[in-house]
Order: C-alpha cells, then structure tokens, then sequence
C-alpha cells in the first residue's frame, strides 16, 4: 500500500513537472505594435510616463488591462500577443478628448494583431501649440509660440498657465525642469504671440546647452499639452 502511494505521488509530480515545462515553453510575445497619438497627423508632446491608454483582451480569464504609455514625443510601442484587443484611452488620459470611432460608434478602438502593427491615433486636443521657437544667449533661454485652440464648442476650456521649461537632460517636463517661467491664463493677453524667458542657474557639472519645451495647462485637465523638444546652446 505504502508502495502504491509512493509511485501515486511520483506520477503526480511528474505530470506536474511536465505541464509545468509545458507552460514555460509558450512562446513570449512577439508582434510590436507601435504608433502615435495625433491630431491632423501631428504628433501630441505629452510628459513621459504620465499619458497611457489602455488593451483589453477578450477571454483568457483577465481581468485587467495592458496599460501602454506614451512617450514625451506623443509615440508608443508594446509587445504583444497575436489577438484581438479592444483600445481605450480613458478620458482622464492626456490633454485631448478621444474621438468616436466609426466601426464601435463609441470611444473603443477594436484592434487586431497578425504581427507588428503600425498605428496612429487620432484624437482632439484642446489647444496646439503652434510655431514654437527656442533662442539661447549670455546664460538665457526664450521662446515664443502661438497657442490655437481647437475645441470651441462648449466642452471647450480655458488655458490655466502657459510655461517654458528647461532641464538638463532630453527629459523635459515639470519634473525635470531646472529653471521654468509662467504665464497664468488670466495674464495671457494674446495666446497668439506668447513670449517667455528663463535665467539658466549654474549648473554641475557644468555644460553650455539646455533642453527646452513650452507647456500647457488646461483648466480641468491634468495632463499637459508639451511642445518637441529643443536642444539650445547659450
């Protein structure tokens, strides 16, 4: 009996061993799907790491979704399964609203993956930042732009602030910034020709060039709309 037992115990862990093998072998996903978040085919500057959207997969028993985030230039990559997935952007998710989509009549994106896929998406911001021009010179930094706003029907909002920030780094956003000016919306007396400036302080170690983006602040919205980044020498 003993001996019965024995061997039971001994299949069973062999047919543990093997499924278990048998799950390790899947293979690891392979199909990359990357795009942008745009409007007109112009990218969205975003800060990093703070935008995502979101792939939910049908079956599988998930509960949750793949969160992807969207670089400081308005791109996106993921490795993913072959499947089907459903493409939301919350509505809380960057400085834009999401645009109904023509085959679900609503915010959900369907999204088929039969190898790497290359995909933008379209979306409407609340303003664009046009014609950003950086300028450096005896330890400052300027910048002018104009700021154009696209949503003008009611769901439209106001600018809270306007502000030029500079870091060290490629890395630009408030975060990172180590000299920054802003202009409140009350103060903005003509969105279409908004000048700022900022004193680099000393800097260790120390370089002679910057890196520098405008941003705004939507009333209501947390995330801001950045503009490209600039590599300015002073």
């Amino acid at each position: 009996m003993m001996k019965q037992t024995y061997l039971s115990a001994c299949f069973l862990g062999l047919a543990a061993l093997v499924s278990g093998c048998k799950f390790d072998n899947y293979a690891a996903p392979s199909s990359e799907f990357r795009g942008r978040i745009v409007y007109k085919g112009e990218p969205i500057g975003v800060e990093y790491n703070n935008v995502n959207f979101e792939l939910w997969e049908p079956g599988w028993g998930k509960s949750g979704a793949i969160n992807v985030a969207v670089n400081q230039d308005g791109s996106f990559s993921s490795v993913l399964f072959d499947g089907t997935y459903k493409l939301v952007i919350p509505p809380y998710q960057g400085p834009f609203k999401s645009l109904k989509n023509t085959e679900t009549q609503s915010d959900t994106i369907p999204l088929a993956m039969r190898g790497s896929r290359t995909l933008d998406l379209e979306v409407l911001p609340y303003y664009m930042i046009r014609n950003a021009k950086f300028s450096g010179g005896e330890g400052k930094v300027g910048a002018t732009c104009a700021l154009e706003k696209i949503i003008t029907d009611a769901s439209g909002k106001a600018i809270e602030r306007v502000s030029l920030y500079v870091s060290k780094t490629a890395f630009v956003d408030t975060r990172t910034s180590v000299a920054s000016q802003t202009i409140e919306g009350k103060d903005l007396k003509d969105p279409s020709a908004v000048q700022l400036q900022v004193t680099i302080p000393a800097l260790t170690p120390s370089q002679n060039y910057v890196f520098a983006r405008i941003g705004v602040k939507v009333a209501g919205v947390e995330d801001l709309l950045l503009s490209p980044i600039e590599k300015i020498t002073y």
